[in-house]
């Protein structure tokens, strides 16, 4: 049975991801080990997350008419989202240009495409956000889209999650809609106090220290992350988000919990939608550590 009934207005990119054994310094030349192309995009990877976490997903966004676009779209099917909200226009789809090195950190360059052509929602995505639990959102796709979007959700009791990543000033807006806010150590210094407190619900991802929250009554806690071998952590942050919104009615520090133990999963696997885990994969790891 799904846990939240799950809609995400973002971005789909193909990942470019090159592996070496450490990332290079500005005009250094140096060789790499492998290369894979893999579907991502913050919105995608958050859906497809959400979507193997237990979630009821649908997705809304754009690819171009180039060749990654049907094995991006394809990539949401087989994750069972509902990819009936996948625009495509002219153009190119949008590209992530990713190194990972030894110990798995990264180094990310994104390049929109499409991803800047999602405006105006349509009648049938204004329902599907209206009729969900959930909405969820970053900032790979025009600030405008993601307002309007936000506003329709909270006119509609539609719970509203945002990432707001890559950091960038949140204009009020924006904010007065948002329920809440995930974000790591680094946009979390970005935003800056006064756009933290506009929001209910503040939650802080810490890598493999686990997560905290602020809630609206300045209740606060701090979960931890479940203990894995890191291989690449390119996608982890994106399964937190969309295990967090699949889990949300749970209350916050089960939803932390069931959300840290996704994104440490993710982090022994290559890749980034492909390596979020199932909710039988999440519950097991829980299970482990109790």
């Amino acid at each position: 049975m799904a846990e939240n009934k799950v809609v995400v207005v973002g971005s789909i990119n193909m990942d470019l991801v090159a592996s070496s054994p450490r990332l290079p310094a500005p005009g250094e030349t140096i060789l790499g080990t492998s290369f894979t192309t893999t579907p991502g995009g913050k919105g995608a990877n958050q859906a497809i997350a959400a979507a193997k976490a237990g979630a009821d997903v649908a997705f809304v966004g754009a690819v171009g008419d180039d060749t990654f676009a049907l094995d991006l779209r394809q990539a949401l099917v087989e994750a069972e989202v509902d990819a009936e909200g996948l625009r495509e226009v002219s153009g190119a789809s949008g590209i992530a240009v990713i190194t990972v090195d030894g110990d798995g950190q990264n180094s990310i360059v994104v390049v929109a495409g499409a991803n800047d052509r999602v405006t105006a929602l349509t009648d049938d995505e204004l329902r599907a956000v209206a009729d969900a639990d959930v909405l969820l959102c970053q900032l790979e796709i025009p600030l405008d889209t993601v307002t309007a979007a936000a506003h329709h959700a909270a006119r509609s009791d539609t719970t509203v999650v945002l990432n707001p990543s890559p950091a960038q000033t949140l204009p009020p807006e924006l904010l007065e809609s948002v329920d809440v806010l995930i974000v790591n150590e680094t946009e979390e210094g970005q935003l800056g106090a006064d756009a933290l407190a506009a929001v209910p619900h503040v939650v802080t991802t810490l890598g493999a220290a686990g997560a905290r929250y602020r809630g609206p009554d300045g209740d606060r806690l701090t979960v931890d992350s479940p203990i894995v071998d890191a291989v690449d952590t390119t996608g982890a942050g994106d399964a937190f988000a969309g295990a967090l919104a699949s889990a949300w009615s749970r209350g916050p520090r089960d939803a932390l919990t069931f959300a840290c133990a996704a994104g440490a999963l993710t982090a022994t696997r290559p890749g980034a939608s492909a390596a979020s885990p199932t909710r039988r994969e999440i519950d097991a790891l829980l299970a482990a550590n109790h």
